[in-house]
């Protein structure tokens, strides 16, 4: 009989490669996965539930969080904090679950000192040019803010060697289908997994 221990996979890349749509993909073909639901400081919007979409929480009681310890990664974007919280990553655990990460490089390299015994998985663009078009296609930034991007993006993936997969993402369902196999094959590794025979 074998068992499966549960496992963190950390998705991230450079922005606007894509990694949000494939993450989506792939829960929407895949009902075993968990998301990973982040702390933030900022305010419910209508229809975003409490340990659904975030847990909710005060600065104040974010820095106590901070303080003890709490959380895998931390960051502020926008005037509000943002963090990876170790107790609902360990609940999913626990379970025997597979829990998915997606999140940024910086923060992967926080969650990797603290778990290196998760899957780092890094995707990229097909090009320079492709993440350039994707970027002006978004229509919501200036040529100054796409350009300091794709400068950002260049040295972003010279991190390529602290993950253990990279995928391409020029064709999304050929880029999901990498991502499962990736999860199929982890979730069948022998330091994953604990192996004894059912007697009849």
């Amino acid at each position: 009989m074998v068992s499966n221990q549960g496992m963190l996979v950390v998705v991230s890349g450079p922005a606007g490669v894509g990694k949000g749509t494939l993450c989506r993909a792939l829960f929407a073909e895949w009902a075993g996965l968990e998301y990973s639901v982040s702390v933030t400081t900022r305010s419910a919007r209508p229809g975003e539930t409490e340990g659904k979409e975030y847990y909710f929480r005060t600065r104040e009681e974010f820095s106590k969080m901070i303080e003890n310890n709490e959380f895998l990664e931390w960051a502020e974007f926008c005037g509000n904090l943002y963090g990876t919280p170790k107790f609902h990553v360990e609940s999913v655990l626990k379970r025997g679950k597979t829990i998915l990460l997606e999140i940024d490089i910086q923060g992967a390299i926080q969650v990797k000192k603290l778990f290196p015994q998760g899957v780092y998985i890094f995707i990229v663009p097909p090009s320079l040019e492709a993440l350039s078009k994707r970027l002006h296609g978004r229509g919501t930034e200036t040529e100054e803010v796409i350009q300091r991007r794709l400068d950002k993006a260049v040295q972003e993936i010279k991190n390529l060697n602290d993950y253990d997969y990279v995928v391409e993402n020029d064709d999304i369902n050929v880029a999901v289908e990498k991502l499962k196999s990736i999860i199929i094959a982890e979730n069948c590794s022998v330091k994953r997994t604990h192996f004894s025979l059912k007697e009849e």
